[in-house]
């Protein structure tokens, strides 16, 4: 594993945080995800938010097209969907900030959060941090009252990634799956991420990884959601693409 990389001085001053948000049929969630993060500050921040719409069917563009224009946001409208890692990697290529946070859509985290996960960035003792679910759920991240045994699944099928994960790596985490993914920008210099679905996740976490940004976890607050909310997972087809890919990037050049 390389060495712990040596942070360097911020390029903004205040610090710029760049908030990507990919966005893809949450009409029912992302006027309020998108307002609150929009009117959050940060004592000892800017923030810029970037929305990247993946062409939603379900009038979800609609409501983005309220927020382009806005002051500190930048709004990307793609032709259509190709998956959330597709949507991540858009939104990179137009951040500026210092700090890059991922945000879901959906209500499943709390915007309330940035603050907890910023602080070991700004002191400049971590270069990479997941907001960890586990922090405040116990074992099981997932409770659906109206598809229990979906959750049950997801549940295990967490910890058994977890640990496939953390073998292949020589980590120990509990989170590694977490949507809330905060890294200094310049982690990714000189690195290509190339996927398109949630195998995203993946590929970001093994490449920062091997590249020596072991994150720290910091619980958060969340609320999961189940299939019949809008969970997007496909149990089926995702599952393969994240073997694929802790195979394809642990072992592979960088």
């Amino acid at each position: 594993m390389p060495a712990r990389p040596r942070f360097g001085a911020f390029v903004h001053e205040p610090p710029r945080l760049s908030v990507i948000i990919p966005v893809f049929n949450e009409a029912a969630t992302v006027r309020q995800v998108l307002d609150e993060v929009w009117a959050k500050t940060i004592p000892g921040w800017d923030l810029e938010l970037i929305i990247v719409e993946s062409n939603s069917t379900d009038g979800t563009r609609e409501i983005v097209r309220e927020f382009d224009g806005r002051p500190r946001v930048r709004v990307q409208f793609e032709a259509e969907a190709r998956g959330k890692g597709h949507a991540v990697r858009a939104g990179l290529a137009l951040a500026t900030g210092d700090v890059v946070l991922i945000q879901d859509a959906d209500l499943e985290y709390e915007v309330d959060d940035y603050d907890v996960l910023l602080a070991p960035i700004a002191a400049r003792t971590q270069s990479f941090v997941l907001g960890s679910r586990h922090g405040r759920s116990g074992w099981a991240l997932r409770k659906f009252t109206d598809q229990p045994l979906a959750a049950l699944v997801l549940n295990l099928g967490h910890w058994g990634f977890t640990l496939c994960l953390n073998a292949a790596l020589g980590i120990w985490l509990k989170d590694p799956f977490t949507m809330f993914k905060v890294f200094r920008r310049d982690c990714l210099d000189q690195l290509t991420l190339e996927c398109d679905r949630f195998d995203f996740d993946w590929e970001l976490l093994i490449k920062l990884v091997r590249r020596g940004h072991r994150p720290v976890e910091i619980p958060v607050n969340y609320t999961s959601r189940s299939f019949k909310a809008g969970k997007k997972i496909r149990v089926l087809r995702d599952p393969l693409t994240w073997l694929v890919a802790l195979v394809k990037y642990r072992f592979g050049r960088l």
